[in-house]
Formats: structure tokens, sequence, C-alpha cells
């Protein structure tokens, strides 16, 4: 009983873990289509840098 509670368990974590490293990947691209607008649509200053730092 113990192994297939240990085997049922892993499998959980894995799933868990896919779906954590999925939303990751989703967070990621999101932040990167708004970095490349950010670039693109970047204001005509003097310093031509759209972020602050």
């Amino acid at each position: 009983m113990v192994p297939l509670i240990l085997v049922l368990l892993l499998v959980l974590i894995l799933a868990g873990a896919g779906f954590a490293v999925k939303i990751l990947w989703w967070v990621a691209l999101a932040v990167l289509v708004l970095w490349l607008i950010g670039f693109v649509a970047r204001p005509q200053s003097s310093s031509g840098r759209w972020y602050r730092w």
C-alpha cells in the first residue's frame, strides 16, 4: 500500500511541476512581448530608454 501511495504522490508532484513550468513559460512569453513593444514604441527622448533603471 505504501509504494502505491508514493507512486501516486510522485505523479501528483510531477503533474503539478509540469503545470507550473507551463505557466512560467506563458509568463515569460508575455514579458518578452511587453519588452519588445516597449523597445519598439519607445519615446524619442534624449536618453532613448523607455525604462527607468
